[in-house]
C-alpha cells in the first residue's frame, strides 16, 4: 500500500472504532448526535470539503454530492447511525478502488520499468554515464552484465544473452553476438557488450513502447463512453427523483419524515460508483494484463473490437513462417548449376529482399560489382539487372512474361525465382521458408476461439502457399499477390457478409497499409520496427504465433467482465431501488447496494489482471 492508502485505512479502522464505541453508550438526545458526529466527521470530512468545492466550481452533481446529502440527510432525519454507517462503508469502498487501481498501475509499472536511466559512454578519462537522450547516433555505449540496454543499436564487439521477458513475456533468454541489432529495454546478462548506437532515444524502441502505454487510456472504448455520459446524466435525475419522492407522497398521504428517509436511500443506492469505477478498471486490467504477456494494446477501443473478431487474416512471411530462407534446390536448363548461382548472385547482390540475401549467402562469396553494370527491383515481380553485358531477369513468372523468356510451371513446397538471360530462359532457385514452432498450435487455437473464418496471404506461387496451408488449419489462401492487391483483398473481405470484425496478423513493416485498413491490425515480431508501432493497433512484442489467441481471448475476458459489471451493478440497483422506494428495503441494503456492490465490481475487474494460461 501507498502511504496514503495505509492512512486512509488507519482512519477506517478508527471510524470504525469510534462508530463501534458510540454504539455502547447509552445516551441519547443531542449527546447521541455529538456522540456519532466524531467518527463522522474522521470518516466524512474530506468527502463533505470535495463537494463544497466542486458545488463551488459548478459541478455539483457527483458521488461526493450525493454522499454528503445522503448522509447529512440522515442526521437531519435522527438515523445518526445509518448517516455514519453509509459514510463509513463508502470510504471502504473507495479504499478498495484504490488497491485494485494501484495493482493495474503496478502491472503497466513493471512495463514502465523497461525504461533506461544512464547510458555508458567511454571517454578519455575512462567511462562516463550520461542521459541516453543526450547520446548523439553512432556513438558506442558499453553494456554491463545486469544493465539495461538503453538505446536501439548493434553489437560492435561482445556476446552474451539478453532478458527481453520486459518486452515480450517471455522467460527464454535471447543469444547475441557481434553484429546482432538489439533493441532498448532488454537486460544483458552476462558480459561486456558494446553497442553502436543506430536511432536517438526519442526514436528508439523503450521510448515508443512507452509513449504506446501512457497513451493508451486516452482511446476509450464505446462501453467507457456510454458509461461516461450515461453517469452524467444518471446523478442530476436520480437527484430529481429524489426530491419527487421525498416531496410529493407526502403531500397526499404525509409521514415527511419517512418519505424523506426512502429519498435518502433512494440516493444511496443511486450512487453510480460501481460502473463509473469498474468499467474502466476492467479496461485498463486488460491492457495491462496484456502488457505482462508481451501484448501491447493501444486503448481499450481495440480490446472492444478485438473480441468481436470473426476473421483472421494472416501474412505468411515472418507471420506464419520464419522469415528465415535458404536455398534448398538449383534447377538450370543448359547450364551448370554453379553459373545459375552465379548469375542469379550478382543480379541480387544490391537487393535487401530476405530472398535476395538467401541466394548471395547460399553463392558463399561476395559478388563482384564490376560484373554489374546496373540494377532495378520491379515492385511484385523481381529484379533486372545488367550482369557481364547481358539483361538478367530474377523473379516470378510474371517478370518471365515480360522478359519474354518461356518458364514451365514449377511446383514445389518453396518460393521459386525463375532467371532468363532476355528471352532465354536459365533455370530456376526454389528457396524454402520453415514454419514457426506455434504457427499451427495457432491456428488451430483460433478455430477452438470460433474464428469463423482464416485466411492466408502472400506474394509468393499458388503452390508455395498450398504447401504451407496445407500443413496448417487455414481456411483459405490468396497467392501471388502484390503489395496493393494485400489490401485490396482485404477490403474485399471487408465488404462481404460477416457478423463480427476483420483482423489483419503481418510483420508490421511491409504490411503496413493492410493493418491500417483493417478492423484491428495486429504486428507481429514487431520488436524494433517502426512501421509496426505506428500502423499496428495491437504490438505483439515477440514473433510467436500462439499470442494472436491469446490477445484475442484476453479482449473477450475483459469484454466480459465488462459486461458482468454492469449487468451485476445495474440490477442490484435497480431492484433496491424500488424496494427502497415502496419502503421495503432499508439504509443497510441501499450500503450493500452501493458500497457492496462497488466492491464485488471492483473485485471482479481485476480479473482481467491475469495472465490465461
Amino acid at each position: 500500500m501507498s502511504r496514503k492508502q495505509k492512512k486512509v485505512l488507519i482512519r477506517i479502522l478508527i471510524a470504525a472504532a469510534l462508530f463501534a464505541a458510540a454504539f455502547a453508550v447509552p445516551v441519547h438526545g443531542i449527546g447521541k448526535l455529538c456522540l456519532f458526529l466524531i467518527p463522522y466527521a474522521v470518516i466524512g470530512w474530506d468527502i463533505l470539503w470535495r463537494a463544497a468545492v466542486n458545488i463551488a466550481h459548478g459541478q455539483v452533481f457527483d458521488e461526493n454530492f450525493l454522499m454528503a446529502l445522503a448522509t447529512l440527510g440522515a442526521f437531519a432525519t435522527g438515523s445518526y447511525e445509518e448517516g455514519v454507517a453509509v459514510m463509513l462503508f463508502y470510504q471502504i469502498g473507495e479504499w478498495f478502488q484504490s488497491c485494485a487501481v494501484a495493482r493495474s498501475r503496478r502491472s503497466i509499472a513493471a512495463l514502465m520499468d523497461i525504461c533506461p536511466e544512464y547510458a555508458n559512454v567511454e571517454t578519455q578519462g575512462g567511462i562516463t554515464q550520461v542521459d541516453p537522450a543526450e547520446v548523439a547516433v553512432g556513438t558506442v555505449i558499453l553494456v554491463k552484465a545486469g544493465e539495461k540496454i538503453p538505446l536501439d543499436g548493434v553489437i560492435a564487439a561482445g556476446e552474451s544473452s539478453l532478458d527481453t521477458s520486459a518486452l515480450t513475456g517471455e522467460s527464454a533468454p535471447r543469444s547475441v553476438r557481434t553484429g546482432d541489432t538489439v533493441i532498448s529495454g532488454c537486460i544483458n546478462r552476462e558480459g561486456l557488450l558494446r553497442v553502436r548506437t543506430t536511432k536517438p532515444y526519442d526514436q528508439s524502441t523503450v521510448s515508443k513502447i512507452l509513449e504506446l502505454v501512457e497513451n493508451a487510456s486516452e482511446r476509450k472504448a464505446k462501453s467507457e463512453d456510454f458509461i461516461t455520459k450515461f453517469a452524467r446524466w444518471y446523478t442530476p435525475c436520480v437527484v430529481i427523483v429524489a426530491v419527487l419522492l421525498a416531496v410529493i407522497p407526502p403531500l397526499f398521504m404525509g409521514a415527511w419524515a419517512e418519505w424523506i428517509h426512502r429519498a435518502l436511500i433512494f440516493l444511496v443506492v443511486s450512487c453510480p460508483c460501481a460502473l463509473v469505477i469498474s468499467v474502466p478498471l476492467s479496461f485498463f486490467g486488460g491492457i495491462g494484463g496484456a502488457s505482462r504477456a508481451g501484448i501491447l494494446v493501444k486503448g481499450g477501443n481495440y480490446l472492444e473490437v478485438l473480441a468481436q473478431a470473426d476473421t483472421v487474416v494472416l501474412d505468411k512471411t515472418g507471420t506464419l513462417t520464419r522469415g528465415e530462407f535458404r536455398v534448398s534446390g538449383i534447377h538450370p536448363v543448359s547450364i551448370a548449376p554453379e553459373e545459375l548461382l552465379d548469375i542469379a548472385a550478382h543480379a541480387e547482390m544490391y537487393s535487401t529482399h530476405p530472398i535476395a540475401r538467401s541466394i548471395v549467402e547460399a553463392y558463399g562469396k561476395e559478388p563482384d560489382s564490376r560484373r554489374v553494370a546496373k540494377t532495378e527491383e520491379i515492385a511484385g515481380h523481381g529484379v533486372h539487372a545488367v550482369v557481364d553485358g547481358r539483361d538478367i531477369y530474377a523473379g516470378n513468372p510474371r517478370l518471365m512474361e515480360q522478359s519474354g523468356a518461356s518458364a514451365d510451371p514449377v511446383t514445389c513446397g518453396g518460393t521459386v525465382v525463375h532467371l532468363s538471360a532476355g528471352p532465354d530462359y536459365l533455370g530456376y532457385i526454389v528457396i524454402s521458408d520453415g514454419l514457426k514452432e506455434n504457427a499451427a498450435e495457432a491456428l488451430s487455437d483460433l478455430h477452438k476461439l470460433g474464428i469463423r473464418r482464416t485466411v492466408m496471404l502472400t506474394g509468393d506461387t499458388k503452390a508455395a502457399a498450398q504447401g504451407i496451408a496445407s500443413s496448417l488449419e487455414i481456411d483459405a489462401v490468396c497467392a501471388e499477390l502484390l503489395p496493393g492487391d494485400k489490401v485490396s483483398a482485404v477490403e474485399s473481405m471487408m465488404e462481404g457478409e460477416r457478423k463480427g470484425k476483420l483482423v489483419f496478423v503481418g510483420d508490421g513493416i511491409n504490411d503496413a497499409p493492410v493493418l491500417m485498413r483493417s478492423d484491428v491490425g495486429i504486428a507481429m515480431g514487431a520488436m524494433g520496427s517502426d512501421a509496426a508501432i505506428e500502423a499496428a493497433d495491437v504490438v505483439l512484442m515477440d514473433d510467436n504465433p500462439a499470442k494472436i489467441p491469446l490477445a484475442i481471448r484476453m479482449a473477450r475476458r475483459t469484454m466480459g467482465i465488462v459486461y458482468q459489471n454492469i449487468v451485476f451493478a445495474l440490477g442490484v440497483k435497480g431492484a433496491i431501488l424500488l424496494l427502497g422506494a415502496l419502503g421495503y428495503a432499508g439504509m443497510w441494503a441501499a450500503v450493500f447496494a452501493d458500497v457492496g456492490v462497488s466492491v464485488i465490481a471492483i473485485l471482479n475487474a481485476s480479473r482481467a489482471l491475469r495472465v490465461p494460461k
